[in-house]
């Protein structure tokens, strides 16, 4: 498929983990951020808990699992799997896997949202409202956010679906709020640009092209977002994809790493184990969890060194290359 015109270059985005660690005793040293984390930690914890209560047992009907015939038979193949009990051992976890993916996105807004001012917005369905997850006023400003799980998530169709939703209720969100501007962010919960399949840089083609260029003040040629005025309102939308939309709750730049620091303290317990005695399968995963640069020394309240392997394994997937440092 050809390059569209004006869509931007995407570089490759490194994490160094000498910084993650750096940015994890900045929160350990700082009483409010320690707070949040905290309070993140016990409702990350009570609502993962009610979610996995609602997961498949084994009471489950075999229906209720969508499962394709011929990945079965694949699979089978690729594994050597001679009786259907082998296979059934893999069907559980596989639709455990696509029942959270389903659900985590609206768990994560919901806790994290709250702690840093923002409301989680109640999307009903063909309401003005029902594109939107999150929105917080300041100023004369309504911050707005429609959020995904994943980079590569969206559609076509869903892209210029947005962009009409913003088009079509932008003054009604600016008069409701009492403010002249808005910023809208459509946002992705990890992953890169690079990553991204581009159809969230299309919501910014699809206001440009709708708009006819007449209003639009800031293009989306080679850039994550654009803006637009018309009617009183100044419109701001830009694409917000893992890290950098984790910082756009918070103020301190560091509200990706109190919320990696929650989730993992919610969901892992402290150990003795040590991944360097597994015999991985995939290739670069020691090296990504690896903890042989970390020196001995460190220390934090936080999170226990055991823990600081799934602070890299988390954070590889909000960049496109995990450097040593």
């Amino acid at each position: 498929m050809p390059r569209h015109d004006g869509l931007p270059k995407s570089t490759l985005f490194k994490l160094n983990k000498s910084d993650l660690l750096n940015q994890l005793v900045i929160v350990d040293e700082d009483k409010e951020a320690t707070a949040r984390v905290l309070q993140m930690e016990v409702d990350f914890r009570k609502r993962i808990s009610q979610h996995i209560q609602s997961l498949p047992t084994n009471e489950a009907q075999f229906s209720k699992f969508n499962t394709n015939p011929f990945v079965l038979m694949i699979h089978s193949l690729s594994k050597g799997y001679v009786s259907i009990g082998q296979i059934e051992n893999d069907i559980l976890p596989a639709k455990m896997f696509s029942s959270m993916e389903t659900s985590a996105g609206r768990m994560v807004e919901t806790v994290v949202l709250p702690v840093y001012g923002w409301e989680v917005v109640p999307s009903g369905m063909h309401t003005a409202n029902s594109v939107l997850d999150g929105r917080r006023k300041a100023g004369d400003t309504l911050y707005l956010a429609t959020l995904k799980s994943g980079p590569r998530c969206l559609n076509d169709e869903m892209s210029e679906n947005i962009a009409d939703a913003i088009l079509a209720n932008f003054e009604g969100w600016a008069k409701e709020a009492g403010v002249s501007k808005v910023d809208f962010t459509y946002g992705v919960l990890y992953g890169t640009q690079k990553q991204s399949n581009k159809k969230d840089w299309h919501i910014l083609r699809n206001l440009q092209e709708k708009l006819q260029g007449g209003s639009l003040s800031v293009s989306p040629n080679d850039r994550w977002d654009c803006q637009f005025e018309k009617n009183g309102v100044t419109v701001k939308v830009t694409i917000r994809i893992g890290i950098d939309l984790w910082n756009l709750f918070g103020t301190s730049g560091l509200t990706y790493m109190e919320m990696c620091s929650a989730i993992i303290r919610a969901c892992i317990a402290p150990s003795g184990t040590k991944s360097a005695e597994h015999a991985f399968t995939i290739a670069d995963l020691p090296a990504i969890v690896s903890l042989e640069t970390v020196p001995e020394k460190f220390n934090v309240s936080l999170l226990q060194r055991s823990q600081l392997e799934w602070l890299f394994f988390f954070a590889r997937h909000f960049c496109d290359e995990l450097l040593e440092g």
